[in-house]
């Protein structure tokens, strides 16, 4: 798998977990590709891949010629995969793949701004279009950057970095925007993160809205499976990992169906059973090959023949922004 810019992570063990892969499976990050390639590789016959990045139709334009159409890449999101796949002539799938969080080409692009190592405008659009980290820090009230910051970063010292970032406005540019918050928090000591990280992330969430997007595409994958179809998802970082597996708990039946904000119903069928009953991690090669993949979690699950229903985001632990700046009835994360 040569020439990607980057390395796929977990991809042995996913595709360890999934065998014997085959038939036609979906891609819904698609990145550089690594995740597709390794899928053909492994068996499958056909995968759809799907980035909302432009800059991926880009760069696989040179290698997927190569592939001679058993790859094909749409522009869109997972969110959508089911509609897009029935458009590609796969109604029914026999594998869904989700890379969760921004990727390594796109961190690696400075002009991309979802990065404080080095001073870009600040962006962090992955789809390069629409509202950008900017337009957010620069127009949005205290009180809902506050939460922003605190339900999408789980950023402890949100409210006295929201104060000063009103106070520091405009700001347009990533380096400005990490020493208005590094003046926020205690010094950094040697091998701790960047005090600007968690800020970053909850900024880049809040912009692509990525955890209304993972529950919109876990919707979309259980549309689109065929009964004994895989739902693989990769995630970075303890929210979505939780969404994930509360998701696939809800689904398997290993969590009841009673929560707090509806009153327990009769049991509905399953419509997934476990594949994997934890998250897998990367083993010690893959991490001295990738460091990045020391936050790696997968989740393999299986689809069975029930019918498909809807999500209740709240009930998965999906942190929800109420628009004018207060915190939903629960307030700050669900855990």
């Amino acid at each position: 798998m040569t020439g990607a810019p980057h390395i796929p992570v977990l991809l042995r063990p996913l595709l360890a977990v999934c065998a014997p892969v085959r038939g036609t499976w979906v891609d819904g990050t698609f990145g550089a590709g690594g995740y597709a390639k390794g899928l053909i590789e492994a068996g499958a016959e056909k995968v759809i891949g799907i980035d909302r990045d432009p800059e991926a139709q880009r760069l696989a334009a040179g290698w997927l010629p190569g592939f001679h159409g058993t790859i094909v890449l749409r522009e869109g999101t997972f969110g959508e995969l089911d509609r897009i796949a029935a458009e590609e002539g796969a109604p029914a799938l026999d594998g869904v793949v989700l890379d969760l969080g921004v990727s390594s080409m796109q961190i690696d692009v400075a002009e991309r701004g979802f990065s404080f190592q080095k001073d870009a405008s600040l962006d962090m659009r992955m789809s390069q279009s629409g509202e950008s980290a900017a337009d957010l820090v620069n127009g949005t009230d205290e009180e809902t950057l506050a939460d922003i910051l605190y339900l999408y970063g789980e950023e402890k010292a949100s409210r006295r970095i929201a104060r000063a970032i009103v106070a520091a406005r405009p700001l347009d540019t990533t380096l400005m925007l990490a020493e208005v918050v590094a003046r926020c928090l205690p010094r950094q000591k040697p091998g701790e993160k960047h005090p600007a990280t968690r800020t970053f992330q909850a900024l880049r969430i809040a912009v692509n809205d990525e955890y209304g997007e993972l529950a919109r595409g876990l919707e979309a994958a259980e549309r689109a499976l065929t009964p004994g179809g895989l739902l693989a998802v990769v995630s970075f970082h303890s929210v979505e990992d939780r969404m994930v597996k509360r998701f696939l708990q809800l689904r398997s039946g290993r969590m009841g169906q009673g929560n707090r904000y509806a009153p327990e119903a009769e049991a509905e069928a399953p419509t997934f059973e476990a594949v994997t009953r934890k998250a897998v991690e990367a083993d010690d090669s893959e991490l001295a090959l990738n460091p990045r993949a020391r936050s790696a979690r997968l989740r393999v699950a299986r689809r069975t023949a029930a019918p498909t229903r809807r999500i209740d985001e709240r009930e998965i632990g999906m942190p929800i922004l109420e628009r004018k700046g207060r915190k939903t009835g629960e307030g700050r994360l669900r855990r």
